[in-house]
């Protein structure tokens, strides 16, 4: 088994940006895109279950989230990218060179050896785990306000949640929609006062207080959510042409528990060496919405792949790599 000089583990605009400068720097990156059956790193990442893009810089006209991730594989792919379509299963840090398992995570050998590691796993939206939900996504469902409030100009939406996520999510909102309903399970908001005094004082929002949605209605797209009264179990029709879930992300960490250091929540954190994608472990770099859980744009995802791929450059150069 041949050493890798990197190995990239996503293929999010993370992962295929930061393979395109590896490739470009010569480097032959291996990238681990994942699997289709699978949730949590799927092919592509959170933009293949997007429908319109019209925020990504050279698409004036927008561009569907599936094609624009084609477009970042294809030119992955050009500059001479190995992209396989498996899923990392076990991922050693202990030593250099790092293993990184495909399959069997208890084979003895790892699939693959790596000098150096960008991980770009992404993260997945906490859903409510309700009946086509998943199926109308990019339909009227949505897990992102700044990527798709604009699509509902001039409607009535709601947005569930109670943090400041939620808040933010539906102050953004009121510039697009005509109402905004934010449902709540309880009677009162986890959000800081600051983000409350806004809400409250927006005009164009309301809260459903002691709710939860307790159904989605809708053929093609989303014309309902049906909301449950936790008090009562009553059940009522709330007429709403988008739901934004704003309830959290999980980040794609499992793998690296234990060995790289991370948040409380499980984002990873950078910047701990040298280049702002460094971990704590030297030679392994995070990239995207693994790290990030503030912006979490494809643009900003985008740029800081290319940030671990210079940064994973740099840092083979100084090994003599």
């Amino acid at each position: 088994m041949s050493t890798r000089k990197v190995i990239v583990v996503g293929s999010g605009p993370a992962g295929l940006t930061a393979a395109v400068y590896a490739a470009r720097a010569n480097l032959q990156p291996l990238v681990l895109e994942g699997e289709p059956s699978s949730t949590s790193d799927q092919p592509g990442g959170q933009l293949m279950l997007t429908t319109d893009v019209e925020n990504y810089p050279g698409f004036p006209e927008g561009i569907m989230g599936p094609e624009l991730m084609v477009r970042f594989r294809e030119q992955a792919a050009r500059f001479g990218a190995d992209i396989r379509t498996e899923r990392a299963s076990r991922i050693d840090l202990s030593s250099r060179p790092f293993g990184v398992w495909v399959g069997d995570p208890d084979s003895a050998e790892p699939t693959y050896k790596a000098e150096a590691l960008i991980i770009a796993t992404g993260a997945q939206s906490l859903m409510l785990g309700l009946d086509r939900e998943a199926e109308l996504v990019g339909h009227g469902v949505s897990t992102c306000a700044t990527c798709d409030g604009f699509f509902f100009r001039g409607d009535d939406i709601a947005v569930v949640g109670g943090g400041d996520s939620a808040l933010e999510e539906a102050i953004f909102l009121t510039k697009f929609a005509r109402s905004v309903t934010v449902i709540h399970r309880r009677d009162e908001l986890r959000a800081s006062k600051i983000m409350q005094e806004r809400a409250f004082a927006n005009e164009k929002i309301e809260f459903l207080w002691n709710h939860v949605v307790d159904g989605i209605e809708g053929d093609a797209r989303l014309s309902a959510v049906n909301v449950r009264s936790v008090l009562t179990d009553e059940v009522s029709a709330l007429p709403v042409t988008g739901l934004f879930v704003a309830i959290g992300h999980k980040p794609n960490t499992d793998l690296f528990k234990g060995q790289l250091e991370m948040e409380e929540s499980g984002y990873l954190v950078t910047g701990l060496g040298q280049g702002s994608t460094s971990t704590n472990v030297e030679g392994v770099f995070a990239a995207g919405d693994v790290q990030d859980h503030v912006y979490r744009q494809a643009i900003t995802a985008a740029g800081t792949g290319c940030e671990a791929a210079i940064d994973a450059e740099r840092w083979l150069e100084a090994q003599g790599g």
